[in-house]
């Protein structure tokens, strides 16, 4: 079993930064500007990337690259807490040479049914485990 990490680091008010295990960045915040996304947001970016990361590769090895590509996600929340997505709609956007929408459909569906891990957690019932620890404060 593969185990991924980042450690988020409060910045104060609503600004985190998080640090992945592979040395990348990660601004999430709810402050006023904000100079990164919100926490549901970045959810819904995690899933856009992770099938572009997908559709790319697989239209790729098809021969058919992508010479315009975005992915546009949008997500309906439930009224009550904790205001989870009920549903989410995807779509993607591609051009290129020989690129068609049943080209495209494929790979997606790909992407959506099989690779994307995001698509498929979102999906699934995932344990949760939560650890606390108090340190001493620093003066």
């Amino acid at each position: 079993m593969a185990t991924k990490r980042i450690v988020m680091h409060h910045l104060g008010g609503q600004r985190y930064l998080g640090h992945g295990e592979a040395g990348g960045s990660l601004v999430i915040d709810a402050d006023h500007p904000p100079i990164g996304v919100r926490p549901m947001e970045a959810l819904l970016g995690a899933l856009a990337t992770c099938t572009a990361f997908d559709v790319v590769e697989i239209m790729n090895k098809r021969k058919t690259p992508l010479t315009s590509y975005r992915v546009e996600v949008e997500g309906d929340r439930a009224e009550t807490y904790p205001q989870r997505y009920t549903h989410i709609r995807v779509k993607h956007i591609a051009s290129g040479p020989g690129v068609t929408v049943e080209q495209l459909e494929k790979a997606a569906q790909l992407s959506h049914e099989k690779y994307c891990s995001v698509a498929a957690s979102l999906n699934a019932e995932i344990s949760l485990e939560v650890e606390l620890e108090a340190q001493p404060a620093q003066v």
